[in-house]
C-alpha cells in the first residue's frame, strides 16, 4: 500500500510515497493501483513509456478530460505544476517536484493541472492516464511564463519539441481553451 499524502500548493495534487519490499536479489514494489485515486473511474486507462536524454523539457500540457499518474523508473525529473482550473481553492498556485528512481514515489495530477517536466538526467517515465490519447485535449502554456512563478533552476537552455516551443503564454490562451 502507497501512503498518499495532498500537496499543500495544488488542491487534488497527490504524492504516492510506495513501499518496497526487498531482499538479496533486489526489491519490488506496487507503484499504481485504481483503488488509490477513486475519484475517477479508470476505465480507459492507458499506460505509456517517456524516454528522455537529460536536459529535455516536456510540457507544460494540460487536459480538461484526463488525469496523469507518474512514476520515475530511472533518473531524475523536476516536474512544474501549475493549478489552472477556475474553481480551485489553489487556482494560481504553482509547483516544482523532484522525482527519482531513489525516491520511490508516484505523483497524481488531476484535469486542469498544468504539468512537465524537465530531465535532470537520462530518464524512464512510466505514467498512467485515465482516458484514452486526445489530440483535441492535449492543450500546452508555456514552460517559461513569467505569470506562473516556476523557477525550474536550470544552468543551460532545455531542449523542447517544436510543438512545446509554441506553447502560448497563459494570457494568450483563448478562454474556450481554458479549464472549466
Amino acid at each position: 500500500m502507497a501512503n498518499l499524502k495532498e500537496s499543500a500548493q495544488i488542491q487534488g495534487v497527490i504524492l504516492a510515497d510506495l513501499k518496497a519490499f526487498g531482499d538479496q536479489r533486489g526489491r519490488f514494489a506496487e507503484t499504481f493501483r485504481k483503488e488509490w485515486f477513486p475519484q475517477r473511474s479508470w476505465e480507459r486507462m492507458q499506460v505509456n513509456r517517456s524516454e528522455s536524454q537529460a536536459g529535455v523539457l516536456r510540457g507544460l500540457h494540460y487536459h480538461h478530460q484526463q488525469v496523469d499518474y507518474w512514476h520515475c523508473v530511472s533518473g531524475r525529473i523536476r516536474v512544474g505544476l501549475y493549478d489552472m482550473r477556475p474553481a480551485s481553492p489553489t487556482c494560481g498556485h504553482g509547483q516544482l517536484i523532484d522525482l527519482g528512481q531513489e525516491q520511490l514515489q508516484g505523483l497524481y495530477i488531476p484535469c486542469g493541472v498544468a504539468h512537465g517536466f524537465v530531465s535532470l538526467s537520462a530518464v524512464v517515465l512510466f505514467y498512467v492516464v485515465d482516458n484514452y490519447y486526445d489530440g483535441a485535449d492535449e492543450l500546452g502554456v508555456a514552460w517559461n511564463d513569467p505569470q506562473l512563478g516556476l523557477d525550474w533552476n536550470l544552468d543551460t537552455p532545455p531542449i523542447l519539441s517544436g510543438r512545446d516551443q509554441q506553447n502560448p503564454l497563459l494570457k494568450d490562451i483563448p478562454a474556450d481553451q481554458l479549464p472549466r
